[in-house]
């Protein structure tokens, strides 16, 4: 199993949930919550999963860094076979479309596409929410190749398993992805940062913050036990934590 990190970059995102990438001219100064985006790529013998897509944050050049570094990596969007959504705030769904001359895209246009329906509709309930792309959210889920998941939990494939949790938002779902006794934990936005398991806080910037903390303690104790490798996607300074 090889995980590739997919960092756009560190970032700070004001209370209106605009985000302002974070430079050496402007780190000091710049207001906002301070955090990381960065999807995963996750390859397994039978597939190339990608855990969320991140915002898709542009070079000056007009690239985005996602693909810049599946280019450095020899991996083409085409060869993404899954695409496992966590939730569906903006940070983690807006690099899955891109606009095109005739409309929108898929920008991996082979993936597999796994939505939570509750989660769906949570945020079709939530209109005017800052946290989501509606604009989006809207033309991802009329992608012909979007899987709606209803069960509280299951498998995907023999490798990946998904459980809904909730915590952060309601309906947010955590992945795992087990191949040859190695075993990938992503927690989302659940388990964003290291720091969320050396501080047992409640975080008022979650739907039900006790909800979460009482999951990190529960994750933290299995992690150890069977050494997952956890991947934080608002992590400033690591991808990959090995428990």
């Amino acid at each position: 199993m090889k995980i590739i990190p997919l960092k756009e970059g560190n970032f700070s995102a004001s209370r209106t949930k605009d985000f302002t990438l974070l430079t050496p001219e402007n780190k000091d100064t710049a207001k906002g919550i301070r955090m990381s985006v960065q999807p995963f790529l996750v390859i397994t013998e039978n597939d190339y999963i990608l855990l969320d897509a991140g915002i898709g944050w542009k070079t000056p050049e007009g690239r985005t860094m996602v693909s810049q570094i599946l280019e450095k990596e020899n991996v083409k969007p085409e060869q993404i076979t899954k695409l496992l959504l966590s939730h569906l705030h903006k940070d983690h769904i807006d690099g899955s479309i891109r606009t095109t001359e005739n409309g929108f895209e898929a920008v991996f246009p082979n993936a597999e596409i796994f939505i939570q329906k509750r989660e769906f509709d949570y945020a079709m309930e939530n209109i005017g929410n800052p946290s989501f792309d509606f604009n989006t959210l809207e033309k991802l889920v009329s992608l012909p190749n979007i899987t709606w998941m209803n069960e509280d939990k299951g498998r995907i494939t023999d490798e990946i398993s998904y459980e809904v949790v909730g915590g952060h938002t309601p309906f947010m779902q955590v992945f795992w992805i087990r191949e040859h006794n190695e075993t990938v934990f992503y927690g989302a936005d659940d388990l964003p940062q290291e720091s969320y398991l050396k501080y047992h806080l409640a975080y008022k910037s979650d739907d039900d913050g006790r909800k979460a903390m009482e999951l990190r303690l529960k994750w933290q104790k299995e992690a150890v036990e069977n050494r997952w490798k956890i991947l934080l996607y608002h992590d400033l300074d690591k991808a990959v934590i090995q428990m």
